[in-house]
């Protein structure tokens, strides 16, 4: 892979904060633009990152600093994975070498990383309301410095993006809402939403107005004349159609705007700042714009790991992805199945489920990023006979808590929730980390809970969840490779709530579940050379327990242990120790999993190591904890 030059180029070398870009001239600012991208594609091609989302955004976050002062000034980008350019403006360009490595920046804004981050996050649909709240709390300071919020026209079909949108004019004068304008999240935009923004950008009425009115307002001292040009301007707005939605919101509008002129972009964001009512910049931008590869295929370059400079070649994986094997093996059973439908939140490609679509496109439904409705779409399908899966990742499964609680189980609804990336997910952080579903979901009454050992398990369970009809379950598997095993050719069913002994022993059991399983078969070799009798069990199921199974380990050994890509509060092992509880068993039980802690990025190996989940560490353990049990 090609490595990043290690002097940073003439520009970019000379910004040492967020001030910087507005010391540079005009023409000075088109080659900061180029240097930047060129730095991006040479850096992100060692790290891995979300590429194509920041070569888009360039001019905008150079006209944004060069007429904003952060950290004074409040600029909140939605997601804050298109935050690299700012992060370069604002004095971490030597830094961005590190970007999601250990040790090094995060890939995401974070308050505690720079003060010219104004709000953390990962998750889409979190910016507005964050920066309505700052902008009601600076008014009732009585200051007077500016927010603005950056927010991709996915995140309008996020929920909380359109409640916020529903208060910004109510409760504060001084707002700037920025949509940034690609027609992509990760994927290509779908819904109504989607249609309506590409409506604004094809009316060539409004264009022309907007550029006129800008000009006539642009030129008038006196408060009257403007107060009249105002009135002049709203009264032609209602009869263009497409402004309605901003409008009645309570917006100002401007736009659309070349969001590759730098020179327009300053122009309009200063008039922003001058406005006394809530506005919003329509920016129309390029995704992966600058660098061919991206701009082809905008998806793969959202967020890839190491690739070729020259094609954007990215190595193979050396094996299937539990996400391929998803998407295969829904598709199969699909096929033999035609109550079967498949629903995702604006993530076919990451999901797989675009392998789905392909075969089954009438039975596919990707409603945008809405993981709420998605879950209660799928109840709602349920409720008429079909078969809804619903393939999320586990952080985002957070956000639907409520609807598998009181829509799926309460009404027992067998809506099958298929999540993605549960358990670390190492480079982009403890915003995506999936350790908290087991948490979440196991209190839930009737709920079936399951992880795979491997990819073969994984069909098979796939299989299971096909057959369950009187309750809603869950699978959680890992990000990327599976362990290589062959997929079986006929998936069956598994016995509900039934583990798998992999080894016996007599002293020590081990309860692994999922990927761990592949931890736990190093661990017991290791304590089987210090003379341990240990026992590996394949848990498979997280609720219910095989009860009858941990009944008979923990009568005839010394200690059980659980291990689990998961928190160890509220997860796995605490449900293995509540049943030891309740059954009266007197045997320990030694919890093995993350720490209660906010997990950083790195290297799934690293992070192992540092938080005591190699199988070195854990057999180490085990052998102290023995030492305290004679």
């Amino acid at each position: 892979m090609t490595s990043p030059s290690y002097n940073l180029p003439a520009l970019l070398s000379r910004l040492e904060n967020g001030e910087s870009v507005k010391d540079l001239n005009p023409e000075e600012l088109e080659q900061l633009a180029a240097e930047i991208r060129h730095y991006l594609v040479e850096s992100l091609a060692v790290t891995g990152g979300h590429l194509a989302p920041n070569l888009g955004i360039v001019e905008l976050c150079i006209a944004m600093h060069r007429v904003l002062s952060t950290p004074r000034d409040k600029i909140l980008f939605d997601v804050s994975h298109q935050c690299y350019v700012h992060k370069i403006l604002t004095g971490r360009a030597e830094a961005m070498r590190g970007i999601r490595q250990f040790g090094g920046i995060s890939g995401f804004c974070k308050r505690s990383e720079s003060a010219h981050d104004a709000y953390g996050a990962g998750h889409a649909g979190t910016a507005l309301s964050a920066a309505l709240g700052m902008a009601v709390a600076r008014d009732l300071a009585g200051e007077d410095y500016h927010v603005a919020a950056v927010v991709g026209d996915g995140a309008f079909t996020c929920g909380t993006t359109l409640e916020a949108l529903n208060n910004i004019a109510g409760h504060t004068k001084k707002f700037i809402l920025i949509l940034n304008d690609n027609e992509w999240s990760i994927d290509k935009n779908v819904g109504a939403l989607a249609r309506y923004f590409a409506s604004l950008q094809e009316t060539s009425t409004y264009t022309w107005l907007r550029d006129k009115s800008i000009k006539f307002i642009e030129s008038l001292a006196g408060k009257g004349v403007r107060e009249q040009a105002s009135k002049l301007v709203t009264a032609a707005r209602a009869v263009i159609n497409p402004l309605s939605f901003f409008r009645e919101m309570g917006l100002n509008y401007y736009g659309p705007i070349d969001g590759h002129d730098i020179a327009r972009l300053e122009k309009v964001m200063r008039i922003a700042t001058r406005q006394n009512e809530p506005v919003v910049l329509h920016v129309i931008t390029r995704k992966g714009k600058g660098y061919e590869p991206a701009m082809q295929n905008p998806t793969k370059f959202h967020g890839v790991g190491q690739y070729n400079v020259e094609d954007g070649a990215t190595k193979p994986a050396h094996t299937i992805t539990y996400s391929e094997v998803f998407g295969q093996t829904l598709t199969r059973l699909a096929a033999e199945d035609p109550a079967i439908t498949a629903i995702t939140a604006a993530m076919p490609s990451g999901t797989k489920l675009d392998i789905f679509r392909k075969q089954f496109p009438k039975r596919f439904f990707d409603v945008g990023i809405a993981e709420e409705h998605a879950s209660l779409f799928a109840c709602g399908l349920a409720t008429q006979g079909l078969k809804p899966y619903v393939g999320i990742y586990s952080t985002f499964m957070q956000r639907a808590v409520d609807m598998i609680h009181h829509d799926a189980a309460l009404q027992k609804l067998p809506v099958r929730f298929c999540m993605d990336r549960a358990g670390l997910s190492p480079d982009d952080g403890p915003t995506h980390h999936g350790l908290y579903d087991i948490s979440m979901l196991r209190c839930i009454p009737d709920i079936i809970m399951m992880q795979p050992a491997d990819e073969a398990e994984f069909v098979h369970m796939l299989a299971t969840m096909n057959q369950i009809n009187d309750c809603p379950s869950a699978i959680r598997y890992p990000r990327g490779c599976g362990e290589g095993v062959a997929l079986p050719e006929t998936p069956e069913p598994l016995p509900i709530g039934k583990a798998a002994v992999v080894a016996d022993g007599a002293e020590v059991v081990l309860f692994a579940l999922g990927n761990m399983n592949a931890v736990a078969a190093q661990v017991r070799e290791k304590l089987q050379a210090f003379g341990i009798d240990c026992a590996h069990i394949n848990a498979r199921f997280i609720k219910p327990l095989d009860e009858d199974c941990l009944r008979l380990y923990a009568a005839k050994c010394k200690l059980v242990v659980t291990l689990e890509d998961h928190t160890v509060v509220g997860g796995f092992g605490s449900a293995v120790q509540e049943f030891m509880m309740r059954d009266g068993s007197a045997t320990p039980v030694l919890p093995i999993g993350w720490p209660d802690t906010f997990v950083e990025h790195g290297t799934l190996e690293l992070l192992r190591a540092k938080h005591g989940l190699t199988p070195e560490n854990i057999a180490s353990r085990i052998l102290q904890k023995l030492n305290t049990l004679v």
